[in-house]
């Protein structure tokens, strides 16, 4: 049997979602910039999906853009930002826990002569309101924080920081990452007081390569392709419509059944947590006090991430080692909250999905202390 618990790297496709990717590939399969009957279908298609992520963040439709995923969002958004609002002011704020697809265009713009700040979170993993509203002034276009880090799970005070920014920085352009808590925990776009929001089909059981973010009623920023005019010529190319119906299918079927999910979600988390602060090995990184249930990030002390993993896998348990973007490399989100590089090199994370068991849980705690008690022997 199969234990998927790296759902915060991909969710498995729901049936929703994929009977919808099929059909719009088989038998609706129209480009929905043409003017015939199949185009008009393919456009309706996309037309109810845009619905569907807009009733999910309680906005107007209009407000929707759809791309390829989370990460050319925010490269939409960062680098178009820059350009729009970026000519006067030559200040960007953003947490020092961003996602890369984040992180790496707000580099880029440091690199060519804009100024960053990167505000640390505390040892619990969460930003400190007050700290991140200080390093924004009147030289600040654009602040950046995420809503719920994908390492740790810990949720950050967006709508803190993003209300006190408005009042006292009103111009100052406002951006969140709400990948991971998009139909986890309720993300009303309005309640963010947000200017951009970016999510992603993928990580909410729909399939990869469709994504979307929210631009807000008034906000303009400029392209960066150019093409035929799809989506207000914010991303113009065909739209996959295949992988578009899919994304909405998926969160009109999560929808309903939003508020059950994160409860079991809740009572797995706090068990997994249980167990692990019984093992004098186990040092759990996950500890803010306002987290999402989905994500818990532990490290096995005295083996490396690595090796664990892989013994992990061996038993048929898919976990992460951090952020499946990074790739391997050191956590700079663990790094950030002060965590030892020992630590650090020896942390997974756990990321559960609507479908996790209980079962699933002593499973994996099971094959975490076999590893653990042969692993060390070989060290």
């Amino acid at each position: 049997m199969e234990i998927y618990l790296d759902n915060a790297a991909t969710t498995k496709p729901c049936e929703p979602a994929v009977s919808a990717c099929f059909y719009n590939m088989v038998e609706q399969y129209g480009n929905p910039s043409s003017l015939h009957s199949a185009g008009v279908k393919a456009e309706a298609a996309v037309t109810e999906a845009r619905k569907a992520i807009a009733a999910a963040l309680v906005c107007s439709p209009e407000c929707i853009t759809f791309t390829s995923g989370a990460t050319e969002s925010n490269n939409i958004i960062i680098f178009g930002a820059a350009e729009r609002f970026g000519k006067r002011k030559k200040k960007i704020v953003i947490s020092a826990l961003e996602h890369p697809s984040v992180a790496a265009p707000v580099k880029h713009l440091e690199d060519m002569g804009f100024t960053v700040v990167r505000v640390k979170p505390g040892r619990s993993g969460e930003i400190d309101a007050e700290e991140f509203c200080a390093a924004v002034d009147e030289n600040t276009f654009f602040a950046s924080c995420m809503l719920v880090n994908n390492e740790t799970g810990a949720i950050m005070p967006v709508r803190r920081i993003f209300s006190r920014i408005k009042r006292e920085y009103p111009d100052c352009m406002t951006h969140c990452d709400a990948v991971q808590g998009f139909m986890k925990i309720p993300v009303k776009a309005s309640d963010l007081c947000a200017d951009f929001i970016t999510v992603s089909g993928h990580k909410v059981h729909a399939i990869k390569g469709a994504g979307a973010m929210y631009i807000k009623k008034g906000v303009r920023i400029p392209p960066h392709t150019f093409g035929g005019g799809q989506e207000k010529d914010m991303r113009p190319g065909t739209e996959s419509v295949p992988l578009i119906a899919a994304f909405g299918a998926a969160v009109r079927a999560m929808m309903p059944t939003m508020s059950s999910a994160h409860e079991n979600a809740e009572y797995l988390s706090s068990y997994l947590i249980e167990k692990l602060n019984k093992l004098d090995y186990i040092t759990v990184n996950s500890i803010a006090e306002n987290r999402s249930p989905y994500i818990v990030n532990f490290s096995v002390e005295g083996i490396r991430s690595e090796i664990m993993l892989h013994y992990l896998e061996s038993r048929n348990i898919f976990v992460s080692s951090g952020s499946a973007c990074s790739k391997g490399a050191h956590s700079s989100v663990l790094s950030a909250m002060g965590i030892s590089d020992k630590l650090a090199d020896s942390a997974l994370r756990v990321s559960l999905s609507r479908t996790s068991t209980k079962g699933e849980i002593d499973i994996l705690l099971s094959a975490i202390a076999d590893g653990r008690s042969q692993l060390a022997k070989v060290k």
